[in-house]
């Protein structure tokens, strides 16, 4: 027969220990940025009492009735002195919503808050939410756009995996009180991804959007994308501008989408990204960066070659297997950078760097010249330039 308090000290015990773990960096990174030993957030960090009955009259096993599977793709903000993450979390019926995890350093000790976010519906309800980005704004709202995904209407009854994704809009001042606002409406008959820009431009809302054809291929759009609104209540955009593109043999050749909102620096609007590429072992993801113009938002300026950071280790494995993505980074007043990302669909990590970094990064890094050959080139020049230093310094 079950202990039953017991069992619950010996849960409690164990949430508390994992919690508390301290994270630290591992030892001797690629310089760019550091990685930590540990995930911020799994499954196992959701509240006890999401998931289990405590009364021993109804559930005297002590058994979870509630099943969680996943922590992962949670956008970041700085609030109130503290770490905010607006996480997605899965359930084992595959719905998601989002909880708010908040932490004193940014890189362990995250606890969720008591309750998750019970997200108001529009007139049409969401089936699923997912992958929120939260944007401070200079209207002085903080906004959330997420993915709300509903059955395609004109799917056959055989066909159950058709779905219809768009971007769903809410806004807040306080990360507990939210305020539904009209879906985005662009003409793209998909959207994910998308992200709002910090500031007005042209006494506008600047989005970036990822117009896709199709649920999962992006077809003949993809593409990261650019438009205008006049109104954030009822936010329409008319056009699209394509401002980074797909690219053959890249690691963005079958999708890309911007993850968090870019950050403003003296050189130009930096950006991270997720790019996509098929294999023989499914879809891959990896981040990017890349670097626009600070007052034309649709022209791109530097973009190094490559992936910027790509799943290692225990981070290939999970629900969607070797993926990362993120949807969150926080600019501390130091200049510290973190960046959260999820891996495999499954759990949260984050990197710091510094935003000097990433600037030189960005700026000094070659650009993919998109041919073996000057990819060898790239290389050649870099050992010609140590060895003229070398040279130079016997």
């Amino acid at each position: 027969m079950v202990n039953f308090e017991e069992r619950r000290q010996q849960l409690d015990e164990s949430q508390k220990i994992l919690i508390a773990l301290e994270n630290k960096k591992v030892a001797l990174g690629n310089g760019i940025f550091d990685r930590y030993e540990n995930p911020v957030l799994t499954a196992a960090h959701t509240p006890l009492n999401w998931k289990y009955d405590f009364n021993p009259q109804t559930n005297p096993f002590l058994l979870e009735r509630i099943g969680i599977n996943a922590t992962f793709n949670a956008g970041a903000i700085k609030f109130n002195g503290k770490y905010m993450l607006i996480v997605r979390v899965e359930g084992t019926d595959r719905k998601s919503f989002f909880a708010v995890a908040e932490s004193d350093n940014g890189i362990d000790n995250f606890k969720f808050w008591a309750e998750p976010v019970l997200l108001p519906e529009n007139d049409e309800p969401d089936t699923n939410v997912y992958d929120m980005r939260i944007v401070a704004h200079e209207d002085g709202w903080m906004y959330g756009l997420f993915c709300t995904e509903r059955k395609d209407r004109n799917a056959p009854v055989h066909d159950q995996s058709m779905a219809v994704a768009q971007c769903g809009i809410v806004r807040t001042k306080d990360l507990k009180n939210w305020e539904r606002l009209a879906d985005l409406k662009t003409p793209s008959p998909q959207q994910r991804n998308v992200v709002l820009h910090p500031e007005f431009v042209n006494g506008k809302y600047a989005f970036y959007t990822r117009p896709q054809d199709q649920f999962i291929e992006s077809g003949t759009g993809g593409g990261i994308g650019f438009g205008l609104a006049g109104s954030i209540r009822n936010a329409v955009i008319e056009q699209e501008t394509i401002i980074d593109h797909k690219q053959y043999h890249t690691v963005y050749e079958a999708k890309n989408g911007l993850g968090p909102e870019p950050i403003k620096t003296e050189k130009g609007w930096l950006f991270l990204a997720h790019g996509v590429r098929n294999t023989a072992a499914g879809l891959r993801y990896v981040l990017y960066m890349f670097m626009t113009d600070l007052e034309d938002l649709t022209k791109v300026i530097y973009k190094p070659a490559g992936y910027f950071l790509a799943p290692e280790g225990k981070e290939r494995v999970g629900d969607v297997s070797n993926v990362v993505f993120s949807n969150g980074w926080i600019l501390d007043q130091d200049g510290t950078i973190f960046i959260y990302y999820a891996s495999s669909d499954t759990r949260m990590h984050v990197a710091t760097t510094s935003l000097d970094i990433l600037i030189d990064y960005v700026m000094h890094t070659p650009a993919d010249g998109l041919r073996s050959a000057t990819a060898v080139k790239s290389i050649l020049a870099n050992i010609e330039n140590n060895n003229e230093r070398s040279a130079n310094q016997a």
